[in-house]
């Protein structure tokens, strides 16, 4: 929705044409294209995240680890195929990896994506289905809790991912983004974001850029606290999961 609130922004201001996504402000005529990172004056920053993401991926895991267990029998005991789910994903710099989640769709979901591709909900160049059909119902409930993408703490440690950053995409969607949508490759993606705590799939893919980008912008510690605070809200209300 729009906001008539006034902030600061680079010496001008938001305005009315301000997207106000769950309290994070995006102006439509910013040119987000001009973002760009100067990695020398946040090399402290870069550096500690990596030690935190490593220091706290492991401790999730160890404090998950019976999560992990209940979930791998769940999927193993409702349908055939692998517990884990592997995918090539977009990371920084553009550099491709195998990403892990929890399975949640039927086994050779990946091949009947075609037949479907008449019910997609999202637009631009992403693949999304409130109801989609290959969804298992253990996969369903891990979806709506995000149980799903607890693998990936693994990516984290491997250094694929960080837990703040925007949420990797499949290779074949990244394959038709623009030069402007590829500014988000500027840093690591992570498992949680501004997409992630302003509605999900709620919202648009053009919406979803722009806040990958305004997260380029205010990259700070700060900025990832107030983010893993908020996921914690968004995890239990489920919005715009599926």
């Amino acid at each position: 929705m729009q906001t008539d609130s006034l902030i600061n922004h680079n010496g001008g201001y938001y305005g009315t044409n301000t997207l106000d996504l769950s309290n994070v402000l995006v102006d439509e005529n910013y040119d987000y294209s001009d973002i760009v990172i100067n990695f020398n004056k946040h090399r402290t920053y870069f550096i500690v995240k990596r030690i935190l993401d490593i220091f706290l991926s492991f401790i999730a895991l160890v404090v998950l680890s019976p999560i992990f267990l209940l979930t791998a029998i769940a999927i193993r005991l409702e349908s055939k195929g692998k517990i884990i789910f592997t995918q090539m994903r977009t990371g920084k710099d553009g550099k491709v990896f195998k990403m892990y989640k929890f399975r949640s769709m039927c086994d050779g979901a990946e091949q009947l994506r075609s037949k479907l591709l008449n019910l997609n909900e999202m637009d631009g160049p992403v693949f999304k289905i409130s109801n989609d059909p290959r969804v298992t119902k253990v996969g369903r409930f891990i979806r709506k809790t995000s149980i799903d993408e607890l693998p990936q703490l693994i990516n984290i440690i491997k250094g694929d991912m960080s837990i703040v950053g925007p949420r990797p995409l499949v290779t074949y969607e990244t394959d038709q983004f623009s030069d402007y949508h590829n500014r988000r490759h500027m840093v690591r993606p992570g498992l949680t974001c501004y997409w992630q705590i302003s509605g999900r799939n709620d919202i648009s893919f053009n919406e979803w850029m722009a806040l990958d980008l305004k997260y380029l912008e205010d990259i700070s510690f700060w900025t990832d606290i107030k983010i893993i605070l908020k996921t914690f809200k968004m995890v239990l209300t489920g919005k715009g999961a599926y």
